[in-house]
């Protein structure tokens, strides 16, 4: 094959039984972070492909899971990093997988397996991208290396750390984001950004211990005080009461309405596309939120910040009758937020907010947070994603701005700078994190080419 850009990919089609057994063989390792299952091997087996493909690679131990990096040096002197992780959800509830979640079962064109999706299929489609273009051409383009961590499903604990204590040997001027779905009308989803995330526990406490309820005349329920609290967050108009929540809120620009207006073609109702491919089919619900449709409820899921109630927990709730007064309450929060809301400021401006309206007594407990971020539609890494998209799936990208879910992008535009893009394997339905988690095989084929052709293209800027 010639030196330089090509559309001829005819050695992935040659070569996919192969790729897809690799695939396979990555799934069959169960790596659950949140239970330390299988990470080592995991690791190990991606270490491995890497090497396989001609790529230098090293597992690097960090204070938790090992981080995989690899890289190899193309033509010219520019870099682009791939992110992904090989860690997974757990497969519960079992009960409700049609085959092993970790058994990479085929059927009906799709490869069925925890973690296909989310992520192991983009680590390996993009690492078989780069083995393409060696083996064809025996050089790269440009050069690239590999990140892939083992604690996204965790919440990517250590992975601040690691990128600013080895920000020189990630330095590099473009970056791809480990996530990407095929929509329903067949354009293939990219994503430039996503929401940060503030979450919090609160918890309000009354007696010593749960009390018959008949105390409930003379004795304070903390879990009416903490509702009573929750009720000056948000109100039912769906308005963050919060003062000065929505001050550092920047509208879409002018440029990212025109993506979002070009996206909702062919985009179905509440099809479950606004988590990232993360559930299939209708929702179940009579209407969205504030009866919004379209383009407006399209501008909301991804321009909007949110104050969501993830949980709550008080008293007694098994089966039957308890008569208590409980002890204490606790409700778990998460804060979506978009550019250019801070967490830490959201965090105190939550605290004071209490305070002033009489609940200094809830308790505000901080489990995660991170902070919005976004690439600019016209940076030369979203063209370069463009065209590549365009010429491998004969139709045009349908580009969002940003994902309503959020991820551990902060430390690489705190620490290298770094531009993103997102494209991947997954598709509308492909279920991540539940059961029979699967893609597409063809998608799976496309999406290797499409990182060959992305490489090729980005290139050329």
């Amino acid at each position: 094959m010639a030196q330089g850009k090509t559309n001829d990919w005819s050695y992935i089609d040659q070569h996919f039984d192969e790729f897809v057994s690799e695939l396979g063989d990555a799934v069959r390792k169960p790596s659950i972070a949140a239970q330390n299952i299988g990470m080592a091997h995991a690791a190990a087996y991606f270490r491995g492909l890497l090497e396989k493909y001609g790529i230098s690679a090293s597992v690097i131990p960090t204070k938790g899971h090992p981080v995989v990096y690899g890289e190899i040096k193309g033509e010219k002197d520019r870099t682009v990093l791939f992110y992904d992780h090989y860690d997974v959800q757990p497969p519960d509830p079992l009960d409700e997988w049609d085959s092993d979640p970790f058994s990479g079962d085929i059927r009906d064109g799709k490869m069925f397996a925890r973690g296909v999706s989310d992520n192991k299929g983009n680590a390996c489609a993009r690492i078989q991208a780069v083995g393409t273009l060696l083996k064809l051409r025996g050089k790269l383009p440009m050069n690239v290396k590999f990140l892939i961590e083992g604690e996204e499903e965790i919440g990517s604990t250590h992975l601040d750390e690691f990128i600013r204590d080895n920000r020189e040997l990630l330095r590099s001027d473009y970056g791809v984001w480990e996530s990407g779905y095929m929509g329903p009308d067949g354009r293939p989803g990219m994503y430039l950004g996503v929401k940060g995330i503030l979450y919090v526990e609160l918890e309000t406490r009354g007696a010593e211990r749960d009390m018959h309820s008949g105390s409930a005349a003379t004795v304070p329920n903390p879990a009416w005080r903490l509702i009573w609290a929750l009720s000056t967050i948000k109100n039912e108009k769906e308005e963050i009461l919060i003062p000065g929540f929505y001050d550092a809120v920047l509208p879409p620009t002018e440029k990212e309405m025109a993506l979002l207006k070009a996206a909702e073609e062919g985009r179905g109702s509440l099809t479950g596309q606004e988590g990232g491919g993360r559930r299939g089919g209708n929702i179940g619900i009579h209407s969205p939120l504030l009866e919004l449709r379209g383009l407006e409820l399209r501008k909301r899921s991804l321009f909007g910040p949110t104050a969501n109630i993830c949980g709550f927990r008080s008293g007694y709730i098994g089966e039957g009758q308890k008569t208590v007064l409980p002890a204490k309450a606790l409700v778990k929060m998460d804060f979506r937020l978009v550019p250019n809301q801070d967490p830490r400021d959201i965090l105190e401006k939550l605290q004071k907010h209490l305070n002033e309206k009489g609940f200094d007594d809830v308790r505000v407990r901080v489990i995660t947070m991170d902070y919005p971020v976004k690439t600019t539609a016209d940076h030369p890494v979203v063209r370069a994603a463009e065209e590549a998209a365009l010429t491998v799936y004969g139709k045009p990208a349908s580009i969002s701005p940003t994902q309503a879910g959020s991820g551990p992008m902060h430390p690489f535009k705190e620490y290298l700078d770094l531009p993103m893009v997102a494209f991947g394997v997954g598709y509308w339905a492909s279920g991540n994190h539940g059961p029979n988690e699967n893609i597409r095989l063809e998608d799976y084929k496309l999406g290797i080419k499409m990182a060959a052709e992305f490489i090729d293209r980005l290139a050329g800027k």
